[in-house]
């Protein structure tokens, strides 16, 4: 592998050229870090990708769908405690998503500052240190572990053994061609562990949830990594975008059915034991939907255009929230 090039220096005192004001480069304008935040704290909140909330809604959103279809799975539908399920979750993804993101600048620095749509992050900037990073890292999980802690035993058991896939994550562009679907085992996580909270115990309806998650991010992921190929090419980081390069939309296609096809298992293997069909066919209206959002990005996909990547990597969102929708209105019959 190339080594990368090395970052640029920054003036004493202050950021890089170009990011005096500590915008970052793809962040949304007028984000409200920008706008709100005191000044002292945006570079942290920057780390964290609180200018940038799409990853957050990418790793909560597979939490939403995993109580939903526990609901789904449990006789008695949804319980008191799956009110926090969802506002915890909520926050913990935003905490961990922080925390994963701040570990991912500090492994990836000399990278980000040798790529023109990440050099104005933080670190590479000169907003923050490394050193500062690295507690801001920690500060954000361990007030997360708080809300992990509240849990079952599965689920937290299951939390931890998610650090695993956080530390790996950042060093897998050096070693592998499939760096998104190390992002989507770690991003996924959620179903295993929600579902885990709602009932106690795993089984195969949310493994098949999340091996769809899994086929999702590495949709969007490979739409997103169109936006670098053309540095991560020239400092050595390898990617699916990269790897599948002209061939993208035929690999776009197989991801698009993978995630469906097995969210439509895991709704099979939920509801089909005892739900009734009016609950199945709800379910499933949510799934179609799903893959009828992911077909519609494919059509509109030009992957030598960046900025229509990055548009249409952060309309997984909306994507995401169909199934979330549906799911949750089964469960309420």
């Amino acid at each position: 592998m190339q080594q990368p090039r090395q970052a640029p220096e920054a003036p004493a005192g202050g950021p890089a050229a170009g990011t005096t004001q500590g915008t970052v480069a793809d962040a949304p304008p007028g984000n409200w870090v920008d706008r709100l935040a005191p000044a002292a704290t945006r570079p942290y909140l920057r780390l964290s990708r609180a200018d940038r909330p799409i990853g957050t809604w990418l790793l909560l959103i597979p939490c939403f769908w995993a109580v939903a279809l526990a609901a789904l799975a449990d006789p008695g539908g949804y319980r008191p405690l799956d009110l926090w399920l969802v506002i915890g979750s909520s926050v913990g993804a935003f905490l961990m998503r922080g925390a994963g993101c701040t570990w991912n600048d500090i492994t990836d620095r000399e990278f980000d500052a040798a790529v023109a749509r990440t050099r104005s992050r933080p670190i590479p900037s000169g907003q923050v240190s490394a050193k500062a990073a690295a507690v801001w890292m920690v500060v954000q999980a361990l007030v997360a572990s708080l809300i992990l802690f509240s849990f079952n035993g599965t689920a937290i058991l299951l939390g931890v053994a998610s650090l695993a896939l956080v530390c790996i994550y950042p060093f897998a562009k050096r070693f592998t061609w499939w760096p998104q679907a190390f992002l989507g085992l770690a991003f996924n996580w959620g179903a295993l562990l929600l579902w885990a909270a709602h009932t106690g115990s795993l089984g195969w309806a949310p493994v098949a949830l999340y091996a769809s998650g899994i086929a999702w991010t590495l949709f969007y992921d490979t739409i997103y990594a169109h936006q670098d190929k053309e540095d991560d090419a020239l400092i050595g980081v390898r990617s699916t975008a990269r790897l599948f390069g002209q061939h993208t939309g035929k690999w776009l296609v197989a991801f698009m059915m993978a995630a469906t096809l097995l969210m439509t298992l895991a709704v099979l293997l939920t509801v089909l034991p005892q739900g009734s069909i009016l609950q199945l066919l709800i379910a499933l209206a949510g799934v179609w939907g799903f893959g009828a959002h992911m077909t519609w990005q494919i059509a509109r996909l030009d992957t030598e255009d960046t900025a229509r990547c990055l548009r249409l990597f952060r309309s997984n969102r909306d994507a995401g929230l169909i199934p979330a929708l549906f799911l949750a209105t089964a469960a309420l019959l």
